[in-house]
């Protein structure tokens, strides 16, 4: 049997051993089982990027699940018609919008405050529902003058000398900027160069991500609204783990000049707020082209409170609402050193802890169904699509690793906080090393989804959905709006996730703190979407209520 090594000897006599191809073969000519440092090191050379041997560890558990990922997708059979998203526009052929922009119609308790704003500015004119309102900005939205961070080491003293489209709109608006909020570092959780970001609800906690700062301090009253992004749940978590009011728009719906780029397919800005309407007004004041970001569509968002949600059609994702254990995985057997064993119990204790809690949460679920019945809503039953959108988010890995090239081949990835395998430095090490074609078909597997999505939502207006299930990633590729609503809290009976050494909890959940429902509606659908959610936010009352700051810190 031919080893490496007579192979290589072979290669010199053929005068190859200068080159790299001996390795390359040599990886071609292995039997295709899991990857090795080996391969790694090989096609790092070819990609012309430095992975040092320790690096190559952490990578090889993430580029193993990569193969299966691709042999997800291979599973398709796409037809040759199908073309790829590259320059991603969620507008399909056929779809038609409105344009024509009429004036916001407003509730009557902010209608009230407004008129009494205006007669508290006497000295200016009245701009906005949003005049005088103190607000804050993710630290990834560029504001002359003050430093944009990005919530990363090597980034701390970064000015950018531009205000960001959406801050230039809410200042016009007559908004009061007063504070620029944490978010993860390069807009991953709510761990950034500072600390941690905590939840109101519960200081021992995180308050989840990117959009850390945004939903904490909203929650927490220190401010009316903030502006949050999503690119793949970074308005949607937060908002869930601090009890707070999201929106993330349709993509396309309000510009992102001046914002960090991580995913130019799927990066999005929205508002974080304590209510519905009020992400509706400020929805009204920062949508629509800039001229500069040109994947903004000329939409018209029209806010109407008044408008009649009981005629609207409502869907709900039914499987997505039964709690089903999920199937083991399979046993993982052979000789393992005591590292490893160490990390297959830790992963067997969080699959537990974690379906332990989606347990416990059924609850809401339940009662979501019931309260939306109860108002005389006519749920229609809807299957997800089935595609295998987890596959797809090689597309944001790779973009994010070819936003932040530099860093990588720079070596100041060493300098973000955070460096386990799931983390920044790593995926983007390991996205370099997608193949090309790949990344194509995960593309056109999005375009599937894409028409997919459209079909769903021919005749229906909003959907029901769990936060956290499947329509989380499957939204964010296609670009659909959703809501993100509180929907009660966790009892003292709840789950409690392992507290650390240092304080802090290691997971979701726990006694008194938040969880939400999600509202989706078709491609610039906000005005109907927003609507809907209105009316179960004014049915249940969740939003009224508010972390008592004080005795969550008395814990501490």
């Amino acid at each position: 049997m031919l080893d490496r090594r007579r192979f290589l000897a072979v290669c010199s006599h053929l005068g190859l051993t200068s080159t790299l191809f001996p390795g390359v073969l040599w990886g071609m000519a292995e039997p295709q089982g899991k990857v090795t440092k080996e391969m790694i090191g090989n096609a790092a050379d070819i990609a012309d990027v430095v992975i040092s041997d320790d690096l190559r560890d952490a990578m090889l558990e993430n580029l193993d699940q990569n193969k299966k990922n691709y042999e997800e997708i291979y599973k398709l059979h796409i037809a040759n018609s199908v073309a790829p998203a590259y320059i991603f526009d969620p507008v399909l052929p056929g779809m038609k919008f409105d344009s024509v922009k009429r004036p916001l119609r407003m509730s009557g308790a902010p209608a009230a405050k407004a008129q009494e704003a205006d007669r508290e500015i006497a000295a200016g004119k009245y701009r906005s529902p949003l005049h005088g309102l103190p607000w804050g900005a993710k630290d990834l939205l560029a504001v002359k003058g003050y430093r944009t961070t990005w919530g990363a080491g090597g980034f701390e003293q970064q000015n950018i000398d531009e205000d960001a489209t959406v801050v230039k709109r809410l200042d016009q608006a007559g908004a009061v900027l007063v504070a620029k909020l944490t978010l993860g570092a390069l807009a991953q959780g709510d761990k950034w160069f500072g600390g941690m970001t905590r939840n109101p609800w519960n200081p021992h906690q995180g308050s989840s991500g990117s959009s850390a700062g945004s939903s904490s301090a909203t929650a927490a009253g220190c401010i009316a609204f903030a502006i949050g992004s999503e690119t793949l749940g970074s308005i949607s978590s937060p908002s869930t783990r601090c009890g707070a009011t999201g929106l993330r728009p349709t993509f396309g719906l309000v510009p992102r000049t001046g914002a960090m780029a991580l995913s130019w397919t799927m990066d999005k800005l929205g508002p974080i707020c304590r209510a519905v309407e009020d992400t509706a007004l400020v929805l009204s004041a920062i949508y629509g082209p800039d001229g500069r970001d040109r994947t903004v569509h000329d939409v018209a968002f029209n806010w109407d409170a008044n408008l009649d949600w009981r005629k609207l059609r409502v869907g709900y994702f039914k499987e997505e609402f039964e709690f089903k254990p999920p199937a083991e995985p399979p046993a993982e057997t052979g000789p393992v050193t005591p590292e490893e064993q160490k990390k297959r119990e830790e992963r067997a204790h969080t699959r537990e802890r974690a379906q332990a809690m989606r347990k416990y949460d059924q609850q809401f679920s339940e009662a979501a169904i019931a309260k939306l019945q109860g108002m005389g809503v006519k749920l229609i039953p809807l299957e997800l699509p089935k595609i295998p959108y987890g596959a797809m988010r090689s597309l944001l890995l790779a973009e994010a690793a070819a936003a932040f090239d530099d860093l990588t081949r720079s070596g100041r990835d060493k300098l973000l906080t955070e460096q386990s395998p799931n983390d920044w430095p790593n995926s983007f090490r390991v996205a370099r090393l997608t193949p090309a074609v790949e990344y194509i078909q995960a593309n056109r597997a999005r375009m599937q989804a894409m028409e997919m999505w459209k079909k769903l939502f021919e005749n229906i207006d909003v959907i029901v959905a769990p936060t956290f299930s499947q329509q989380l990633v499957a939204t964010n590729l296609t670009g659909h709006p959703a809501v993100i609503v509180p929907n009660g809290f966790r009892g003292t009976d709840a789950p409690r996730p392992p507290r650390k050494e240092n304080g802090i909890d290691d997971g979701d959940g726990g006694p008194g703190t938040p969880v939400s429902l999600t509202f989706l509606g078709p491609l610039y659908g906000e005005a109907k979407l927003l609507s809907f959610a209105k009316a179960y936010q004014d049915a249940t009352g969740f939003h009224l209520k508010h972390p008592d700051l004080d005795a969550e810190m008395a814990e501490l």
